[in-house]
């Protein structure tokens, strides 16, 4: 059974969503606090959404020094599926395991609701599932959400196929409607949008079961 890493730092709060999501789709989730230096039994890891470190300078800045993420990086390096959601994301960008930055919303403006998602590449450990255009509905909670990169990462983006979703209709004036990208191999995956909100109809959607699906088929175990 595919056993998922969840890394839990100081002010982390969607840790046991993403841990019931991965659960519901069969694998087994076990939380990992920030100071953990092994995660050699882990097929994959999730950084998940929340506060991390108090958000103290800026979302993520503190997080990045946290011992579990020099392990992380090796972990991505051998080729692990890494998966940042949310407050995860702005932690891989400020350790350098994506490109470009997340910073605050246009007007200033938290943000929590739905928003329209659209698959732009299968190319990476949380499409691969889906379908090159396909159209999912995952809500956002975020205040620094904005993606924003110079000139020359987002033409690599592009040249790569490192952009895997964009909003349909941007909601925080993040450069090229990007909700998510990948690092060059496809096994590093950041997006602000929660895909573990996003597990049924009767919550309003099971859009983001074919995100995490993807994310656990075919897991590559490093260490």
């Amino acid at each position: 059974m595919t056993r998922i890493g969840v890394v839990v730092f100081p002010g982390s709060n969607c840790e046991y969503d993403a841990a019931a999501a991965v659960s519901q789709l069969g694998a087994t989730a076990e939380f990992v606090w920030h100071s953990a230096t092994d995660l050699s039994d882990f097929d994959g890891i999730i950084l998940p959404g929340g506060f991390a470190h108090g958000d103290y300078l800026r979302p993520g800045a503190l997080a990045r020094f946290s011992p579990v993420m020099e392990v992380v990086a090796r972990f991505a390096e051998q080729g692990g599926a890494v998966l940042g959601i949310c407050n995860g994301f702005q932690v891989l960008t400020e350790a350098g395991l994506l490109p470009g930055a997340l910073q605050k919303n246009r007007g200033l403006t938290f943000l929590c609701q739905p928003t329209t998602l659209i698959v732009e590449s299968t190319k990476s450990v949380l499409t691969r599932l889906a379908t090159r255009g396909q159209e999912l509905r995952i809500p956002i909670n975020h205040f620094s959400g904005a993606y924003t990169c110079d000139d020359a990462t987002y033409a690599a983006l592009e040249a790569n196929d490192q952009i895997v979703l964009r909003y349909k209709e941007n909601p925080n004036g993040s450069r090229g409607d990007i909700a998510g990208v990948a690092n060059m191999a496809g096994n590093v995956v950041g997006l602000m949008p929660h895909p573990e909100r996003a597990m049924s109809t009767l919550l309003g959607s099971a859009d983001g079961r074919v995100l995490l699906e993807s994310f656990l088929s075919v897991p590559v175990s490093a260490g």
